[in-house]
């Protein structure tokens, strides 16, 4: 993408407002963030942890930003495009970023939540925090496969049980008989 500071041409704003809306519209987890007072060293840091997880993160221009949001998950978000902004991308997971976002927020103190979009619905700062609290997917499964596997023993546990038991009884009978 290019860069936003500076001057930008006609076609590099054309440029970059396709190669938002070509982000936006692949994403169904978005956060907008504020970032201002922010350290370039603080600024580094907090880019390479979200690129860790899998997010993307871009400073963007507000009226570039609207302009790329519309048609988009992030449009209902608009009106929150308003002084230095940046844009959290989460592709796959949004409660494993709604975590390491918070966990970022409390590290970083000019890093603030603005607004963002989970699966459509916009969320607010408390639903951040909500979100943040709930297992993330690969907890859930893990859950899951708990349960099924549980359940599987339990099952393979009482029926080798009847099974001993048939044994058992069969044996003492052979062995009555044999007296």
């Amino acid at each position: 993408m290019p860069e936003l500071g500076g001057t930008m041409t006609r076609q590099g704003k054309v440029s970059v407002v396709e190669q938002l809306a070509a982000e936006f519209q692949s994403t169904r987890h978005a956060f907008l963030v504020g970032f201002q007072g922010m350290t370039v060293q603080s600024d580094t840091a907090l880019r390479s942890e979200l690129r860790r997880a899998g997010m993307r993160y871009h400073v963007v221009k507000n009226t570039l930003a609207r302009r790329a949001a519309k048609g988009t998950v992030l449009e209902q978000l608009g009106e929150q495009f308003t002084g230095p902004t940046a844009v959290a991308l989460a592709p796959e997971d949004p409660v494993t970023a709604a975590k390491l976002l918070l966990k970022l927020f409390k590290e970083y103190q000019q890093f603030v939540f603005k607004a963002g979009v989970v699966d459509g619905k916009t969320i607010g700062e408390q639903d951040i925090e909500a979100l943040a609290t709930m297992p993330s997917r690969e907890e859930l499964m893990s859950r899951l496969m708990f349960l099924i596997n549980s359940g599987a023993q339990r099952i393979a546990a009482a029926t080798s049980g009847v099974a001993r038991n048939v044994a058992v009884v069969t044996a003492q009978v052979r062995d009555k008989k044999a007296e």
